[in-house]
């Protein structure tokens, strides 16, 4: 799945953050791909892995990344969560969704770093998810990394669409945006929120994600730094401009 050329770019991307950063004791991931009436967060020891996408060649669905959960990760974010006012949930049955284990099985491939997963909310409110962010930040944990899992684009149709200049366009005007609001360090953190609290304005926004889900874990990691990044890494996927974000 991931040997695929067009991936290329995404993997050596992903393999630079985790050799350019001091490693993890513990992680806490806010996937794309969970959604719930309240933020939720996975409860247990040894969550397994949920194969949530089709269509995929047969070995795609043989990954393993026995990764631990993390417990007392988990009760600690659940707390905050309900401190700042979100009636959170903790999860005893859900395992890790491929938001999770495709990343990490190329950043930390030992699977023995301790993972937490962070859904989104229903509604997929802008704001709101920069103040989930905000109240994740008050975690305490020695040596935790905060890993928002999307896509800065993430039109489908455009992906397997024959390139045109117009397409071309339209996504790199939406990722210069994007990588000018979260590293410009002129703008006020006032100004960045709000850039990203009303980020449908940008250009050409809704084509570069007819749908925010996989736009918000970054709302969700500037809202635990509420500070511009600290290093921007552009690269290519399947054709599309894409860019990652460190903080």
């Amino acid at each position: 799945m991931l040997g695929d050329e067009g991936h290329r770019e995404m993997v050596a991307v992903l393999k630079s953050i985790s050799a350019k950063i001091a490693r993890p004791s513990v992680m806490l991931v806010i996937s794309a791909h969970w959604e719930e009436e309240a933020p939720t967060v996975t409860h247990r020891v040894k969550p397994p892995l949920l194969y949530d996408y089709y269509g995929f060649p047969e070995e795609s669905y043989k990954i393993k990344y026995p990764a631990p959960g993390d417990p007392k990760l988990a009760e600690d974010a659940f707390s905050l969560l309900n401190e700042h006012g979100f009636n959170s949930v903790l999860d005893e049955k859900r395992g890790f969704d491929h938001g999770m284990f495709v990343p990490l099985k190329i950043m930390y491939p030992e699977a023995n770093i301790p993972c937490v997963q962070v859904s989104l909310i229903k509604g997929l409110d802008s704001l709101e998810h920069i103040k989930l962010g905000e109240a994740l930040g008050g975690l305490k944990e020695e040596g935790l990394l905060v890993i928002g899992s999307g896509f800065s684009f993430h039109n489908m149709r455009a992906f397997f669409a024959s390139p045109s200049k117009e397409s071309q366009l339209k996504n790199e005007s939406f990722e210069k945006w994007l990588v000018e609001t979260c590293t410009n360090r002129a703008i006020s953190e006032s100004e960045r929120t709000q850039r990203l609290e009303y980020w449908e304005s940008a250009p050409f926004a809704r084509y570069c994600h007819p749908r925010e889900e996989h736009l918000l874990p970054l709302h969700v990691c500037y809202g635990v730094a509420k500070q511009a990044c600290s290093e921007a890494f552009e690269f290519s996927v399947l054709g599309k401009k894409a860019s990652a974000f460190l903080w």
